[in-house]
C-alpha cells in the first residue's frame, strides 16, 4: 500500500493579492485562499487602510466573473509551482 504525500506549501497575503508579507501555509490552493479570505476580513475588521484597499481591488477583480476566474487560475498556477 502506497502513501500519497501532499506537500506543504507557503503564500504571503501580498502573493495572494493582499496587503502584507503574513505567512500561509496549506496542502491545497482552496485552503490557502480560504486562510487568506479570513486573514483579511480580520484586517479589515482592524480597519487596515492596506487590507482594505486590497480587498476594494479584488472586488472590482470580482465583477467580471472571467476576470476573477482568470486571477484565481494564475494564483492556483503560483500556489502548485511552490
Amino acid at each position: 500500500m502506497f502513501l500519497t504525500f501532499t506537500p506543504m506549501k507557503t503564500m504571503t497575503c501580498k502573493e495572494l493579492g493582499g496587503a502584507c508579507m503574513e505567512e500561509f501555509t496549506a496542502e491545497t490552493f482552496e485552503e490557502i485562499a480560504e486562510l487568506s479570505k479570513k486573514h483579511a476580513e480580520k484586517m479589515y475588521a482592524k480597519g487596515d487602510q492596506a487590507h482594505t484597499q486590497a480587498m476594494k481591488e479584488m472586488q472590482d477583480i470580482a465583477r467580471s466573473p472571467e476576470a476573477l476566474d482568470k486571477w484565481m487560475q494564475e494564483k492556483k498556477k503560483e500556489f502548485e509551482a511552490k
